[in-house]
């Protein structure tokens, strides 16, 4: 078959890829990175494997971050967390803030916040965790040059001890796509994400309720929990974060499309 770039982006389009030209040179420059014949890249995302996983990384607040099969491809509407969580840091005393990535997934919050953060002068503790090992893996190949430690098990159970009362920012892109819709996701996400990566039960909530309930026992006097919700949804988990006793605000983004909740540990 034919790998010229007008063919491929023929055939990609013809298989529904929205940005079939764009997809096209990514394969095609991913082939001749490694060495392979680009035909099998090109199948497999016609039969609709995610560009990410295919090509092994995705573009996250400026960066590339690596991914691969079975595990979350980071949503771009999702830096908006890393943002209001760099605006929290700014206008906090803390020398050296300690940053936790809850369902980290690929640690793409992680690295972007730290990356982020480190241009702006501030230097963070950073620990991530998530349930899923093929993510826990790959956390661990995205964090390393930020000297963070990933652990592997179900949200709070396996972060240390040591970082209870001392979390500044809480990261936690919780999944919240409501269990009956998930069968109406595109069949990237649905068919090559990790279930737990999307499922939030009946009504998208209950992964966050289960945070909320410890957070503020990991969070230090006025830390941060950011995560991202839909619009439909933020009242309610505010709701929650507020009965854990945090002080709830929420806040949208036209740029990235996204609405978050932040609870602040008074």
């Amino acid at each position: 078959m034919s790998t010229d770039d007008a063919e491929v982006t023929r055939r990609l389009r013809a298989a529904g890829c929205v940005f079939a030209e764009e997809e096209a040179a990514l394969l095609l420059e991913s082939a001749e990175r490694d060495g392979v014949d680009p035909e099998g890249l090109i199948v497999r995302r016609i039969h609709g494997e995610p560009l990410e996983h295919i090509v092994g990384w995705a573009e996250f607040h400026g960066l590339r971050v690596a991914v691969g099969p079975g595990v979350f491809v980071p949503r771009r509407r999702t830096g908006f967390l890393v943002d209001l969580a760099l605006d929290h840091l700014r206008t906090s005393q803390v020398t050296r803030p300690v940053v936790l990535d809850l369902c980290c997934g690929s640690g793409a919050l992680g690295l972007a916040l730290g990356v982020a953060a480190a241009d702006a002068g501030v230097s963070i503790e950073l620990s991530a965790s998530d349930i899923e090992p093929a993510a826990v893996v790959l956390a661990r190949r995205n964090l390393t040059a930020l000297g963070a430690t990933v652990h592997e098990g179900d949200l709070f159970e396996p972060v240390p001890a040591k970082l209870r009362a001392r979390i500044d920012i809480l990261l936690c892109n919780t999944p919240y796509v409501p269990t009956d819709r998930i069968a109406h996701m595109p069949p990237e996400a649905r068919d090559h994400e990790p279930r737990r990566a999307l499922d939030g039960g009946p009504d998208g909530l209950d992964i966050l309720r289960r945070v909320a309930a410890e957070a503020g026992n990991w969070l230090a006097p006025g830390g941060a929990l950011l995560v991202e919700e839909s619009r439909s949804q933020a009242a309610a988990a505010a709701d929650i974060l507020r009965t854990n006793g945090l002080r709830a605000r929420i806040t949208e983004s036209e740029d990235y499309d996204a609405t978050a909740v932040l609870g602040i540990r008074v």
